[in-house]
């Protein structure tokens, strides 16, 4: 046969139908079969072997017995491209049962089977192995090459990006043959640090030192850089992305394995680099006790539910088997998407899903006693700063008075515990988002104290700073600008803030909630404060761009300085003071901070809420300036718009 028919055979064989192809493959085996049993008696025999017409029957029993085997054991379910090394221990098994079945029938049958001496089920248990394990082996490489050459028009196939891949260990394996059998990215090398797997050859391609990385990028012409080691730890990860910053490459992690396996990857299904692994920030393992206390056969409210920490706070409540969840949002949209999810992940767990307003205190006690609420998570709140900060009085009502409604419907209708979302910012703030929170902060501290009027109401409040992926975080706006050429924008090049990822402040808050025994204010260990210039280059490399400056006028993307925003601060800070308490869990504090008590607090309240009836800006700004410690708002009145 001419060479040149080949890859017409191939076309031909790969367009057909999956069970044309499984038909095939049983014709393919059934002469096989014969072909093997034939064989083995010539073997035997060392001659041409033409075996009498009494005997005949036995060729035709060969198959008849193994075709419904390899059946059962699931030999033609396999798709021969992404067949492994585990296969050929299913075709030993199917071999070895078909061999001893045939040979126990044929020696039953004594002298009607002719002449069968005893090697030929040997000979032909090895014969046949190697032709059905050898056949598809040789069968997977064929079509794995024939892919790469041809595509269904016969054309050859349009320029395959060469990519690296950074771990050659079981799971860079795996992506390695995915990507190479869907033909949308080509891989030429992998890169390890395990010397014992350096220059050695995996699957045909070679494994290589990350000190031969810019070697192989200019080789190859290399764009992207795929990370393939799901088992080490954030930090160590985190020490690799920072290795592979400097060069000109697009750094991605691996997808689901569960979807390697199945042979489905695509260039889309690869992920980009997480932030949390730029951060480096590992997560500790949470207390059950804690998680379970407050949620475990209750009935749980979260308010703001459709929100970035709403909505992993139903995840996680969800998980953690309540008797009921009730959904309070504002937003119709995000309150329908979050109650599609929570159904598609538990459809018996029962969930109310209600649209209204916090500061609508009737409807929210109404709520409460019909639904028998025992927690409440309250994480409803206007938290953007500019925004609030142009429109003061919406923001003092809904994040004051709003947490002041949901914390009395608790108090009326008997809720067990209550637990405040709060932020950095309402430490010493700069703006109104945060003198609005720091204000929900006294309400509850002032309630918790006040027993004539809360007998059983436990209010803690959960202090922390910015949530990775957040709506309002400054990593979807980079991703977004650095997806459009940029320009990417930084308010200003001396900027930090506090990062964690939202899952991790959800668990922390479920924890910090079940530990507090009555106006506790709980702080998270935000770890290490990150320069936001900082973040934006790490994510400009990450993407294989050059940031564009005076040292590179000729990069990709330039950093533009925009200069602060109304009400933003350069860092954020925890503490109002020092006095600083550690508790059972590693990651959470206990800040003792100043208390007002309620019977003051209600007059300043009535004052407040004058105040935003008549949009008295001055009177409101008085009052913050006298009762929310170290307010220095960077904007005047004339900014506070409606």
């Amino acid at each position: 046969m001419n060479v040149s028919i080949f890859p017409l055979v191939s076309k031909w064989f790969l367009t057909r139908t999956r069970s044309a192809k499984r038909i095939i493959s049983v014709c393919f085996d059934f002469f096989g079969i014969l072909l093997a049993l034939w064989l083995a008696f010539c073997l035997r025999f060392s001659e041409i072997y033409y075996p009498p017409l009494e005997q005949l029957w036995i060729f035709l029993l060969s198959p008849v017995i193994a075709i419904p085997i390899f059946i059962r054991f699931g030999l033609y379910r396999a798709i021969v491209r992404y067949i492994g090394i585990n296969a050929l221990g299913t075709i030993f098994k199917a071999v070895a049962l078909y061999i001893l079945i045939f040979s126990v029938i044929v020696l039953i049958s004594g002298e009607r089977a002719g002449l069968v001496p005893r090697t030929v089920y040997g000979i032909d248990a090895l014969i046949l192995l190697l032709f059905i394990g050898g056949s598809r082996l040789i069968a997977r490489w064929w079509f794995a090459n024939e892919q790469q050459n041809l595509n269904f028009d016969g054309r050859r196939l349009r320029f395959i990006p060469p990519v690296l891949i950074y771990g050659a260990g079981g799971a860079g394996i795996q992506l390695a043959a995915a990507l190479n059998a869907g033909h949308q990215q080509r891989v030429v090398a992998f890169i390890d640090d395990d010397i014992h797997l350096q220059n050695q050859s995996i699957n045909g391609l070679t494994a290589y030192p990350f000190s031969k990385l810019k070697q192989l990028i200019e080789k190859y012409q290399v764009r992207d850089v795929l990370l393939a080691m799901p088992s080490i730890s954030r930090n160590r990860r985190n020490e690799i992305i920072r290795q592979l910053e400097p060069f000109p490459v697009h750094v991605k992690t691996l997808p689901d394995l569960g979807d390697l396996a199945e042979g489905k990857i695509t260039v889309s299904d690869i992920q980009e680099v997480d932030i949390a692994d730029i951060l480096g920030r590992e997560a500790v393992d949470p207390i059950d006790a804690l998680l379970h206390s407050n949620i475990t056969g209750k009935v749980v409210m979260i308010t703001g539910a459709g929100g970035s920490i709403g909505s992993e706070l139903c995840r996680q409540v969800a998980k953690l088997k309540p008797t009921a969840l009730v959904l309070f949002e504002l937003n119709e949209f995000s309150l329908y998407a979050i109650e599609k999810e929570l159904q598609q992940y538990d459809s018996t767990l029962p969930i109310i899903t209600l649209l209204g307003s916090v500061q609508d205190q009737q409807r929210l006690e109404k709520v409460c006693q019909q639904f028998n609420v025992t927690t409440i998570y309250h994480a409803a709140a206007y938290k953007h700063v500019p925004l609030v900060e142009k429109n003061i009085i919406e923001g003092v009502r809904n994040n004051i008075f709003g947490t002041l409604s949901c914390a009395k419907a608790a108090m009326n209708s008997g809720v067990e515990t209550f637990v405040l979302i709060s932020t950095d910012k309402a430490v010493r703030p700069t703006n109104t988002m945060g003198a609005t929170k720091r204000f929900a902060e006294l309400i509850l501290q002032a309630l918790a104290e006040e027993k004539q009027l809360n007998q059983r109401t436990r209010f803690t409040m959960v202090r922390f700073g910015n949530v990775l992926d957040s709506s309002g975080s400054v990593v979807p706006l980079f991703r977004e600008q650095i997806a459009n050429g940029g320009p990417v924008t930084v308010t200003d090049p001396r900027i930090i803030r506090y990062f964690m990822t939202i899952p991790e402040a959800a668990e922390l808050v479920i924890q910090a909630g079940a530990m507090g025994q009555g106006g506790d204010v709980f702080v998270l260990d935000m770890g290490e404060p990150v320069q936001i210039l900082d973040l934006a280059k790490r994510m400009i490399h990450l993407s294989g761009f050059i940031e564009q400056d005076g040292n590179t006028p000729d990069g990709d993307i330039e950093i533009i300085f925009t200069g602060l925003r109304p009400g933003e601060k350069l860092y954020e800070e925890l503490l109002i003071g020092e006095n600083v308490l550690l508790t059972e869990h590693q990651k959470i504090m206990r800040a003792q901070e100043k208390v007002i008590g309620w019977q003051q607090l209600s007059l300043i309240l009535e004052q407040l809420e004058h105040a935003t009836i008549h949009n008295d800006f001055s009177q409101i700004r008085e009052i913050m300036f006298s009762y929310v410690d170290g307010f220095e708002p960077q904007c005047g009145i004339e900014d506070w718009l409606v």
